[in-house]
């Protein structure tokens, strides 16, 4: 059996707010299969920021397992989770975060310049992710000059632009209106079909349902679409996937 390409087994996350222990992960399990398309969804408060934090290797689990296509992370230190960040996860954030004096081929352009590639190859790498969510014909365009859904899709083309093995969204339509929301998604679905591997984080159920698996976050705690605990643990032994239900 292959490994899944995250593979998070009973991760806990507790805060100190001021005396008071607060829980924000309870043994949170997950598994996801390359070219899996997951949603989370939760309230505020239900720890779905909290999680995104430890899929996105910016933050340490108190305990628990986390596999990272096939690596170990919470055995890294923070260089080495910093490259991880780099070149293994593509960030899509709800407010974009484009840099506004820099074009849309300038803005995709960054994550390839922090990794050294070579001029030639980003700008087919620049090329061949501004095709992907169709703004070719925008690429010398300043955000200014965007509309927020070509902004959101400027910031899609920038998480694919290295070809990372995860495309991690963040309220992905949070800042952007039903209709320019649903555009953004088909884009997301495209880019499922074509076999990236995508991990949404949203509040919106109307979202979440258009991923291939909705899971629930509640009290730090996950549920399968249907109510299903996930309680399943990933097992690790000799480069092998394991799994037995807890």
């Amino acid at each position: 059996m292959t490994k899944p390409i995250i593979g998070i087994e009973k991760m806990v996350k507790k805060y100190d707010l001021g005396g008071e222990v607060v829980m924000a992960l309870n043994e949170a399990s997950l598994t996801v299969e390359k070219g899996d398309f997951v949603s989370i969804m939760g309230p505020s408060g239900s720890g779905k920021s909290t999680f995104m934090n430890m899929i996105g290797c910016l933050d340490r689990p108190d305990s628990g397992r986390y596999f990272l296509d096939g690596e170990e992370v919470e055995k890294m230190n923070d260089s080495q989770l910093a490259e991880i960040r780099n070149n293994k996860i593509g960030f899509i954030f709800q407010n974009f975060n484009l840099l506004t004096k820099l074009t849309a081929y300038e803005n995709v352009e960054l994550p390839l310049l922090y990794r050294g590639v070579v001029a030639k190859e980003r700008q087919n790498a620049i090329y061949e992710s501004l095709n992907q969510v169709g703004l070719r014909d925008r690429a010398h365009h300043l955000p200014s000059q965007l509309s927020g859904g070509q902004q959101q899709r400027v910031a899609i083309a920038r998480a694919l632009a290295g070809n990372p093995p995860i495309l991690l969204a963040d309220e992905p339509t949070g800042a952007l209106d039903s209709k320019t929301s649903q555009e953004i998604m088909r884009v997301m679905q495209d880019l499922n079909e074509r076999g990236h591997t995508i991990v949404l984080i949203t509040h919106d159920a109307e979202v979440a349902r258009q991923a291939k698996r909705v899971v629930h976050i509640q009290d730090g705690q996950l549920f399968e679409d249907g109510g299903k605990f996930l309680g399943a643990s990933t097992i690790y032994q000799d480069g092998d996937a394991q799994y037995q239900e807890q």
